[in-house]
């Protein structure tokens, strides 16, 4: 057996379906043989998006993997490894590299060397006879333990050497184990929470890719506590429905969680990792901190941790719902904190309807929000923002349903990167309806993928807010824009969408915004990509930025 067909043969026992992917590699060929179906973007970044997006949204349950040529492609994938690298996001990558007699020449690209930094595993297969190990070295370290983007680079001069059939037939699918935390910490750790007098919880991705909302709602419903999640873990518990979520964080927060992670004096901080980073609602100072993490490079990382809890979060919030109820011994906990979540909320949308609701033309880009989630319920859907601007504008506001309904990305923020995640989405949920919303910039660096969307017959919907400049740099550029008007940008994207196949429309009207989404779901129901092109005013009024660091 061919070592290519080989590597095929053991990513079809890990369960691959699809192969992201851009030309030119045997891996494509291999894996078409094997009706394993390639998804080829039109941009390396874009290609790994749509791995991205695609493993985040199965929860990493189903294999996702992209694979690249050396050289350019290599070179050019760099920034979508960095996002999956920084979000923790579970997918393999197979460059092909450089014939082994030339792979460490000047000029030649080196993914070994290059990737080192931003992968969680990384090898290089130098034998025919190496190729499963190291498939399964990578595989495992991607599956276990904090998940994240892992790479095997496959030199060309390898890929066609024959190699023992049964050696490719020997493997088996990796078994992921999951660890408890200990007992007494737990115990420790419930007394602590049951005598708070104003506890928060922060949940992070790790309670999605560990399938814990279902207990996450058990334990916050059980103990009455009010629950934000962070950027990533958007959707770890339902903004719409269950009354004691406040909302998430990010570099901007709305009134709810700012106010409650204000005048907590006990954080609970579940499958996050609380990394500092300015996408990242700091924790306040003279907070009791309990971090629970399945990586231990987490604890103490950013924060003098008081109770950390090492292990899975689904297991780990198990233990803390029994041990909680033993405690308790039946008494039940009085709510005294929904009906403040929601006298605040009330206060901060009406605070914030000016925008809202608002009658301008252009189009206040807050209005777009607010008619999206009045016309779209988020339990059928799966949105995204992208870099800059629309983060900022849609993370306070945008209410998330059901789990991975909403896509937060960031500590790694090209722009653009929100297309492929979408696109991505799309392949794993057809039935939901999948939006990124962008800006000008943003489409400038990935839109002519919009295609890819059009041409694999992955229908989404992109949402454009045209105000015709950078606005985010408004105050980094002041200078070279008054001087240069160095900030403009210009197109008419609705066009562009139009002839890469897809429907389009351009609305100026704040009155029609609610019927354009609306057509755009019923032509992505028909199987057509759509684009939605607001004209929209350069609003830079943020909800409260940073406000702890």
């Amino acid at each position: 057996m061919k070592v290519v067909d080989g590597i095929i043969n053991v990513l079809k026992k890990e369960g691959l379906e699809y192969l992201s992917c851009f030309p030119t590699t045997p891996i494509i060929e291999a894996a078409a043989k094997e009706d394993i179906k390639p998804i080829i973007c039109r941009q390396e970044r874009v290609g790994l998006g749509i791995a991205d997006g695609y493993s985040r949204v199965t929860n990493g349950k189903k294999l996702s993997v992209f694979a690249m040529q050396y050289g350019p492609g290599a070179e050019n994938a760099y920034p979508g490894v960095a996002t999956a690298y920084s979000d923790s996001t579970p997918m393999l990558i197979l460059p092909l590299g450089h014939p082994l007699n030339r792979d460490k020449v000047f000029p030649m690209y080196s993914s070994l060397k290059s990737y080192e930094t931003i992968t969680k595993y990384i090898e290089q297969i130098t034998t025919p006879e190496k190729s499963v190990d190291a498939l399964r070295r990578a595989i495992s370290h991607m599956k276990i333990g904090r998940p994240g983007p892992v790479m095997v680079e496959i030199p060309e001069d390898i890929l066609n050497q024959e190699c023992n059939e049964s050696l490719f037939n020997s493997y088996k699918k990796i078994v992921i184990p999951k660890s408890q935390a200990a007992h007494d910490d737990i115990s420790r750790v419930s007394k602590i929470i049951l005598e708070a007098k104003k506890p928060i919880i922060i949940a992070g991705s790790g309670v999605l890719y560990s399938e814990a909302t279902k207990e996450l709602s058990e334990l916050v419903d059980l103990l009455k506590i009010p629950v934000m999640t962070t950027m990533e873990g958007k959707s770890a518990i339902s903004e719409r429905n269950n009354p004691f979520a406040l909302g998430s964080g990010s570099g901007v927060m709305s009134d709810t969680v700012y106010e409650y992670l204000r005048d907590s004096d006990v954080i609970i901080a579940l499958g996050t990792s609380l990394t500092k980073h300015p996408m990242v609602t700091t924790v306040p100072p003279g907070k009791i901190i309990i971090h629970n993490t399945n990586d231990p490079q987490d604890l103490y990382k950013s924060y003098n941790i008081d109770f950390p809890l090492l292990g899975d979060t689904k297991l780990v919030i198990e233990q803390l719902i029994e041990s909680c109820k033993d405690y308790l011994s039946g008494k039940i906990i009085e709510d005294n904190v929904t009906n403040n979540i929601n006298e605040i909320r009330q206060k901060y949308i009406q605070n914030w309807s000016k925008r809202l609701n608002a009658n301008d033309k252009p189009i206040n880009p807050y209005r777009v929000i607010w008619e999206f989630m009045k016309n779209i319920n988020p339990d059928n859907a799966i949105v995204t923002h992208d870099a800059g601007s629309p983060r900022y504008q849609m993370m306070p506001f945008y209410q998330s349903g059901s789990p991975r309904s909403y896509l937060g990305w960031g500590k790694s923020h090209q722009l653009g990167t929100g297309l492929g995640l979408v696109i991505g989405a799309k392949l794993a949920a057809p039935d939901k309806f999948c939006v990124n919303f962008m800006g000008d910039a943003a489409f400038g660096m990935t839109g002519l993928d919009f295609e890819t969307s059009v041409r694999a017959k992955l229908p989404i919907t992109t949402i454009v807010f045209r105000n015709s400049t950078m606005a985010i740099e408004t105050n980094h550029m002041k200078i070279s824009h008054d001087k240069y008007k160095a900030r403009d940008l210009n197109g008419d994207y609705a066009d562009i969408a139009k002839a890469l196949g897809g429907w389009s429309m351009s609305i100026s009207d704040p009155q029609e915004i609610g019927s354009a989404i609306m057509k755009a779901k019923e032509k992505n129901e028909e199987g057509i990509a759509a684009l939605l092109q607001f004209n929209t005013s350069k609003d830079q009024d943020f909800a409260n930025m940073r406000p702890f660091g």
